[in-house]
């Protein structure tokens, strides 16, 4: 009787054995599996690149074909825009793309047809637009530009994908986007927007070379208002990560009057100082700032620390709606919110609310435009 004891017993752990095999041979192809299905490509996103032959354009398209601006694995089909004399320019943008062998760029369109250019388009970058040029007024620059962003927006509004996000790099990027949002209505208007995160790197690089400190150190500096000279390069809220843990900026550098003054005006002005250095306005930092700000709106800002963006105003901080304002802004999933409860000091309010102005001014200048 004990010899069938244990001869059921050896069965039994056989029984087991056989099981436990089948199961990790079933896990080891479920992991197998799964590890597939992570591996399938995305579907390639669509970018549109107005002004592509230009110097922005010629700087910004290799960084996003690398994966710079979407991430490593998010293949892109660059859609590449601009005016007929620069077609031959355009032209060769396309081939030195595609010489490149960028592994995630699937595809480039390059066309001087706005139709074409803006069709299926995920995310449009809009660097043309008019230069103001020696000796021409104000409302000149603002007339060609009005007539551009409203034809450029009624393309976007009839072709580009429903989800489409827009940053407006050309100046004036602020009332260039606010022509942008009236004429394309469909588009949400969170969804568009308007470069002043190159103000905003300019503003850690320089507060990064006064404290010798790595620029990564260094952040929640915010950007308020225009992208112009009245803009607000504030430091109040800023700190610099130290072997202590986060330390206040104000803290950090001592003297208080470089922040209100000589910090302001280099972040103001750096730009014209570009411009009078290189003979051409800023291009490599400009179109590494764009990269910038679409990564953080696709993928996210770094935890505990916000950007600058200009936004559509909510009517946040007492800056009236309907302008499109820098704010400091967090990112994520795919969207954006304003941070809101910062203190804001009297000094800061007055800078504030001066930028506010231009801009209502811009705005009113614009919609004559539109007018006459």
């Amino acid at each position: 009787m004990e010899l069938v004891g244990e001869e059921i017993d050896y069965t039994f752990v056989i029984q087991k054995v056989l099981v436990l095999l089948f199961c990790v041979g079933l896990s080891w192809k479920m992991i197998i599996y799964m590890c597939n299905l992570l591996n399938i490509e995305k579907d390639p996103i669509r970018v549109l690149i107005t002004g592509a032959a230009g110097n922005i354009g010629y700087a910004i398209a290799p960084m996003i074909a690398r994966g710079m601006m979407l991430g490593p694995d998010q293949p892109m089909i660059l859609h590449l825009l601009d005016i007929e004399p620069a077609s031959s320019s355009l032209e060769a943008v396309k081939m030195e793309l595609q010489d490149s062998a960028f592994p995630l760029l699937k595809g480039v369109i390059a066309t001087t047809d706005v139709v074409e250019a803006c069709k299926d388009v995920n995310i449009a970058i809009m660097i043309g637009g008019f230069p103001r040029i020696a000796g021409m007024e104000r409302k000149d620059v603002m007339s060609k530009n009005v007539v551009i962003y409203k034809a450029q927006a009624s393309a976007l509004e009839r072709y580009a994908s429903e989800d489409c996000k827009v940053l407006v790099v050309a100046n004036p990027a602020n009332t260039n986007a606010l022509i942008l949002k009236e004429f394309a209505p469909s588009i949400p208007e969170e969804n568009i927007t308007c470069l002043t995160r190159l103000d905003h790197n300019r503003a850690l690089a320089q507060l990064a070379d006064k404290l010798s400190v790595p620029v990564s150190s260094v952040k929640n500096v915010i950007i308020w208002g225009n992208h112009s000279s009245t803009q607000y390069p504030d430091t109040n809220h800023a700190t610099v990560s130290t072997k202590s843990g986060d330390r206040p900026v104000k803290e950090l550098v001592t003297d208080h009057n470089w922040l209100k003054s000589e910090f302001i005006t280099e972040v103001q002005q750096r730009g014209a100082a570009i411009l009078r250095a290189r003979k051409q306005s800023s291009a490599l930092s400009a179109a590494s700032a764009a990269c910038d700000h679409i990564r953080d709106w696709f993928l996210g800002s770094p935890k505990g620390t916000w950007v600058s963006m200009g936004v559509c105003s909510d009517g946040s901080y007492g800056i009236p709606p309907d302008l499109v304002y820098s704010f400091p802004v967090i990112c994520e999933k795919g969207s954006w919110k304003i941070v809101q409860g910062l203190n804001i000091d009297a000094f800061s309010r007055e800078k504030m609310d001066d930028s506010a102005r231009e801009l209502a001014e811009e705005k009113e200048l614009a919609y004559s435009c539109l007018n006459a």
